[in-house]
């Protein structure tokens, strides 16, 4: 008895002429190619459509997620003096300019941390001190705030913030 190895490529299958035993890797109910090929297809799709919905998952996440809240500040000058020793302090934090000159304008970015009231401390070119008590921040607000020092120690202050508690 001669022992032939047949193969059927109708149903990917490996057999012995003897006595029709299958290829091991291949035990499966004979399928035709078609449908093999077609499970396979539909795996690898499978994993694919997880790998985007996955990648589509993440990409919301960091886009919506991390959010900063900040406010654009703005000092400006216009005391007719120039002006020394400039401290901004807001909740959890502070920020200020060693000099600024008459008609100056000074820029900052900040976040703010919990809430209470923004502080404003200055020295005249004089040498007096002025600490001005400027609106309630809090935490999770954002847009602007425009600082305009004037003469005589008066400052007003110009909040475009949101979202108003």
């Amino acid at each position: 008895m001669t022992n032939r190895i047949a193969f059927h490529p109708c149903t990917l299958r490996l057999e012995l002429a003897s006595n029709r035993i299958r290829h091991p890797e291949l035990r499966s109910p004979r399928r035709p190619v078609a449908k093999n090929l077609r499970l396979l297809f539909n795996q690898v799709l499978l994993h694919q459509t997880w790998a985007l919905v996955a990648l589509g998952f993440s990409t919301v996440l960091l886009l919506t997620g991390c959010h900063s809240y900040h406010i654009d500040s703005t000092i400006e000058n216009r005391t007719g003096t120039d002006i020394q020793l400039i401290e901004v302090d807001y909740p959890s934090a502070s920020f200020g300019v060693d000099h600024l000159a008459a008609g100056a304008v000074y820029h900052y970015r900040f976040q703010i941390r919990g809430s209470g009231p923004l502080t404003l401390s200055y020295t005249t070119s004089h040498g007096r001190q002025v600490h001005i008590t400027g609106p309630n921040l809090f935490e999770q607000q954002q847009g602007q705030l425009q600082i305009v020092l004037l003469p005589n120690a008066k400052t007003d202050f110009i909040p475009r913030l949101s979202p108003n508690p």
